[in-house]
């Protein structure tokens, strides 16, 4: 298992050549470092939690590697940020859902990140965002501590997690279950959803998309991340997409505006009884444990398993 993530790691490094003149050689000359030393902490350890490269190095990746830039930084929550990147090649797609494999010049860890914008916004701007939850590994604290605007990095789309429906596709209704930062992929689902409709709208052909209901727990009201897009969502599209918020450990007062879609406690079965059916297909995201409580649930409640689709990221 550690060689096949050794070799994953090299094959990944090793497709940056050419993205940047002056600093690709010096990230692809380490990746024999790089792959030694996941070997030997792999052997010294079978039970450290694993980076990204290992946990995804049998999950389908795309050839191409694109330098970025930074051209927005936000803070989405107190510890979240939210990051733009100008994308240089203009052969780069994603599929709503997916992730990137995030190289950063000095940086030996390859970083992991869901994106959380609409295939769309790249199509028509250039540019998607990830959400970057702060924490010491080495490239989400570079995010968070030296990460300017104007900086460059590289990008590769991964993973098998999306939503990418055809023209010709029946109808169908989504769930999308997230849990803290897992919100990520689906918010990037939901983004794609709402420019599904407006396309249909506009030329009467694309994919009919049906009911969508999000339903998203967090600690507290100030890291449900992009709540205020949500319900500017809701709003846009009623009776098409709805949402549920649940919070953990709320110890303020939560604003009127979100008061109606606040439900204290984490997501139980009983409330998704009372949000899915068997026709739906469910979209999970968040902590595995939750992620694991989340599809016996679903499962108990007569949810076909092809219906139940999953993304762990910790």
């Amino acid at each position: 298992m550690a060689l096949v993530a050794g070799s994953a790691a090299y094959q990944v490094l090793r497709g940056v050549t050419g993205t940047f003149p002056t600093q690709s050689a010096t990230l692809l000359a380490r990746a024999p470092a790089l792959c030694t030393g996941t070997l030997n902490r792999r052997r010294m350890s079978s039970r450290r939690q694993t980076d990204h490269l290992e946990r995804t190095a049998n999950t389908f990746r795309q050839e191409i590697i694109s330098p970025a830039k930074v051209c927005g930084i936000t803070n989405e929550s107190a510890t979240v940020k939210r990051v733009r990147l100008a994308v240089a090649n203009k052969e780069f797609t994603f599929k709503a859902g997916q992730w990137v494999d995030f190289f950063i010049p000095g940086v030996p860890k390859v970083g992991g990140f869901s994106i959380c914008s609409s295939p769309g916004l790249l199509e028509t701007e250039g540019v998607l965002e990830l959400a970057v939850k702060y924490n010491l590994h080495p490239p989400a604290h570079w995010i968070h501590s030296q990460c300017t605007l104007g900086s460059e990095v590289a990008i590769r789309v991964g993973g098998e997690f999306c939503f990418d429906p055809l023209p010709s596709d029946l109808p169908l209704d989504l769930v999308l279950i997230a849990g803290g930062v897992g919100i990520n992929p689906l918010f990037s689902i939901l983004l794609h959803v709402v420019d599904l409709h407006k396309m249909r709208e506009i030329t009467g052909r694309c994919f009919q998309i049906g009911h969508v209901k999000l339903i998203y727990c967090a600690k507290n009201t100030g890291e449900l991340l992009f709540k205020r897009n949500i319900l500017d969502l809701v709003n846009s599209f009623p009776g098409k997409i709805t949402c549920s918020f649940h919070v953990t450990q709320q110890s303020s007062p939560v604003c009127l505006q979100l008061q109606p879609f606040i439900t204290e406690g984490r997501i139980t079965e009983k409330d998704l009884a009372s949000y899915v059916s068997t026709d739906h297909l469910c979209y999970i995201c968040g902590p595995p444990p939750m992620i694991k409580s989340t599809c016996q649930q679903l499962e108990s409640l007569h949810i076909p398993k092809e219906q139940i689709l999953f993304e762990k990221w910790w």
